[in-house]
């Protein structure tokens, strides 16, 4: 099942949608499966937490639900409010080798492994979907594309075995950690508003099946920048929501960026980004 998050401008609201081929079906009521929520509310996407119960009033609704094309659609993050954006830097090989040859990217620091640095945070604030634009804070400075699989918790979790971990992942889409590039702390330069784009929609895990072995690729203005597959991760998602959990708890609807490959490179204003990830969209 592929769910996203779209506005509708005749409504003035954002929709959530069941994709099918070139159209998106409106499968809003199915939110009713959401208890109400009173204050303080709990930790945790209430779509993702609840994605169970929503997915079973989807099916429901899918064959009288009202269709539109999916081209044209401004869809937004399929996850409107993670609890944490956690990102793994330096996560293929071949991205550090290019890291350690460009001070562009390293700016003096010592290039190391995923495990010396450890996973950092991105603002919540930072987060935007594929319908809606990059704004480049400072482009004076370098901003780089960065396209990364994105992993969807679906249960909470905490100190889980690498072995268990795929039982907690709602789904995937694809994320670009946005950077701009200077000698500050990731956390800092990376959680600037709008780099954090995921989407194009929720793909669930039973549609992906094996998350290790999928090819994903990013072009800019057409021009192929990056192209790799997951199956070159130095942590694959296993041992990623084992190395976070060990950490942090995970909860429905947080999002883990898993690293991106070799082929980084600068952008400008009025540049295109087109990403694709096998099997998730």
């Amino acid at each position: 099942m592929r769910l996203c998050r779209y506005l509708d401008a005749t409504l003035g609201e954002d929709r959530l949608g069941l994709v099918q081929g070139q159209e998106i079906l409106d499968v809003t009521p199915a939110l009713d499966a959401i208890p109400a929520q009173r204050w303080p509310l709990a930790q945790g996407d209430p779509l993702i937490t609840h994605l169970e119960a929503v997915t079973v009033r989807i099916r429901t609704l899918a064959a009288a639900a009202p269709r539109r094309p999916l081209a044209g659609a401004k869809l937004k993050s399929p996850v409107a409010n993670p609890s944490k954006i956690i990102n793994a830097p330096i996560n293929y090989a071949a991205h550090i080798d290019e890291a350690k040859k460009d001070q562009g990217i390293a700016h003096g620091r010592d290039i190391k492994n995923i495990w010396d640095w450890g996973l950092f945070l991105k603002a919540n604030s930072a987060l935007i979907g594929p319908g809606e634009e990059i704004r480049l804070r400072m482009p004076d400075r370098r901003n780089d594309h960065e396209v990364e699989l994105a992993v969807i918790i679906g249960k909470p979790c905490n100190k889980v075995a690498k072995a268990d971990a795929l039982a907690y992942v709602a789904g995937y889409a694809i994320g670009l950690d946005m950077t701009i590039r200077g000698p500050e702390l990731p956390s800092f330069r990376k959680s600037v508003d709008t780099y954090a784009v995921c989407g194009p929609w929720l793909t669930t895990a039973d549609e992906v099946g094996d998350p290790g072995n999928l090819r994903l690729f990013i072009t800019v203005n057409g021009e192929m920048r990056q192209d790799a597959s997951t199956a070159r991760m130095v942590y694959d998602v296993p041992k990623l929501i084992e190395y976070a959990s060990s950490m942090y708890t995970l909860l429905p609807g947080d999002l883990i960026f898993t690293g991106t490959p070799e082929g980084v490179g600068p952008v400008k204003p009025g540049d295109v980004l087109h990403a694709e990830i096998e099997k998730v969209g």
